[in-house]
């Protein structure tokens, strides 16, 4: 029986986990990259007899990891193979302050990982697998905020407005080829991880913002991320999938 391949990046928690944990299914084989490797999905892989390897890789350091996934799709037989999947998940969130009083490193390392490791990943993986005859994908998680302007959020706006755009561009190259890779930027909604805590713990004088994300909360509004990463799934699998480069899971 052919697999289907999935690589995920950010998956040792929040919405990552979700995803990872909902492909924890017969005939699929999971590739993780994270900067920790998580145990318990470990175990749950075991569980449901699927094939997992966690790569514990920092992405500020993209290139590298991207050399690494080159090669080890290479060594790779097509055949196994139903179809294959990168999804770039992971990303992190820098002060929430002014850009005028963001530390310039905490600058870069949000680009790194948000834009230039995701940007690095796909190219690896469209040149690694340009010749296999099975589908190709590739899944952008985006953000709300790469798409509406926000106080106090530059860096990680600016990264997700830049994946945004790459995807638009990626998808016309790929239009081109014969078996061209479908790709599209989504943008999940919005779920209670990390992230959101991060929001809320922010100064309100620095964030205008603020307001929105204690509603949020105490509205329920907020998705739990085993739920998002079903949604983001289904979404990856309709039919349509690539259709529109830059998409809401809503739509």
């Amino acid at each position: 029986m052919k697999n289907h391949l999935y690589i995920i990046t950010g998956a040792s928690r929040g919405m990552g986990l979700g995803i990872a944990q909902a492909l924890l299914k017969p005939g699929n084989q999971l590739l993780c990259i994270s900067r920790k490797t998580n145990d318990a999905l470990a175990q749950s892989a075991i569980a449901s007899g699927v094939s997992l390897e966690q790569w514990p890789l920092d992405l500020s350091h993209g290139e590298a990891v991207s050399a690494q996934l080159h090669q080890w799709l290479s060594a790779q037989s097509a055949t196994p193979f139903a179809s294959v999947t990168l999804i770039n998940n992971a990303a992190i969130l820098p002060p929430v302050s002014p850009l005028r009083d963001v530390p310039y490193a905490a600058i870069a390392s949000c680009l790194r990982i948000g834009l230039e490791a995701p940007m690095q990943l796909t190219a690896a993986f469209l040149n690694a697998t340009q010749d296999w005859a099975a589908p190709r994908k590739v899944l952008n998680i985006s953000s709300g905020n790469g798409r509406r302007a926000m106080g106090s959020q530059a860096s990680y706006s600016a990264a997700k407005a830049g994946m945004d755009h790459y995807s638009r561009c990626v998808a016309i190259e790929e239009l081109l080829k014969p078996n061209g890779a479908k790709i599209c930027s989504l943008a999940p909604g919005v779920i209670d991880t990390d992230m959101q805590t991060h929001l809320r713990d922010a100064d309100p004088n620095a964030f205008p913002d603020h307001g929105m994300f204690l509603k949020l909360q105490s509205e329920g509004a907020l998705l739990s991320p085993q739920d998002a990463g079903i949604r983001v799934l289904a979404y990856l699998n309709r039919v349509d999938f690539g259709t529109h480069p830059v998409a809401d899971v809503r739509d």
